[in-house]
């Protein structure tokens, strides 16, 4: 497969997977200690997890019918606002697809990072938006990641190694944990159970490429940080969403592992 048409199947595949993603990022962007979104703002019953963030109601040409009062989420038009919509989710999804598929190249490990990047893109708007990782999506990451590594470990022409992937989830999860035994106000334990799943993408292509994604991602978080204190939209103890810039290194280091293996 020539690299054109295989990026060009990336974006494709970045694309149709973002487009979906607006509706379980609504429902998960909820505070720590409430259950997921079942209502749209204006209360009518949302299903499923793919798709647009709009109830069919809501959407134009829905119906609009008026919820019952006590319905929960009804705050008529004035509700939280939707996350950001179905073309950007797509297009980001489409570009972090396609940077992956440049780097990777035909080796199978490939199908790997495409499955589990739709996931990374979901678990930062959420954590944008209400500081919160959910279990239902960081646990069966890093699972997935290990099993599914585990298999392309079977397969010819893979660049990586599976053991070293298995140490690299150990390592960092437990790293973060230590950070957030030290200080859990500044390090939540979602970002652990996250870290887990990192760890073992970055392991794949060996440590130096865990050091350099680790390391990225504390870069990135420390300079978000830094501008938020510049233009004084935060304080120097203000907590800001650490996931985004985990997953952030753990992409910058995968690209360059991934580029250089």
């Amino acid at each position: 497969m020539s690299d054109e048409l295989l990026w060009a199947a990336a974006a494709l595949w970045g694309a149709v997977a973002g487009a979906l993603l607006p509706r379980a990022a609504y429902r998960f962007a909820v505070p720590a200690g409430e259950g997921w979104r079942d209502r749209c703002p204006r209360g009518h019953a949302l299903r499923g997890w793919f798709g647009p963030a709009r109830c069919g109601q809501c959407a134009p040409g829905g119906s609009g019918e008026a919820a019952s009062p006590g319905a929960q989420g009804t705050s008529g038009a004035d509700g939280p606002p939707y996350v950001p919509s179905a073309p950007l989710l797509s297009a980001v999804t489409a570009l972090v697809c396609v940077a992956l598929a440049a780097a990777t190249g035909t080796r199978p490990e490939l199908a790997v990072w495409l499955l589990l990047a739709p996931v990374g893109v979901v678990l930062a708007v959420v954590d944008f938006r209400v500081q919160r990782l959910p279990d239902p999506l960081t646990l069966p990451l890093a699972a997935a990641a290990l099993v599914l590594l585990g298999l392309v470990a079977l397969l010819p022409e893979h660049a990586g190694h599976w053991l070293t992937g298995l140490y690299g989830a150990l390592a960092l999860g437990t790293g973060y944990f230590a950070l957030f035994l030290i200080n859990p106000g500044g390090m939540g334990f979602g970002d652990v159970k996250l870290a887990v799943g990192m760890g073992a993408v970055l392991g794949w292509y060996g440590w130096p490429t865990v050091l350099l994604g680790t390391f990225a991602g504390f870069l990135f978080g420390a300079l978000y940080g830094g501008v938020l204190v510049v233009v004084r939209r935060a304080g120097r103890k203000t907590a800001i969403p650490f996931g985004p810039f985990l997953m952030a290194g753990a992409y910058t280091g995968l690209l360059l592992g991934a580029y250089a293996a």
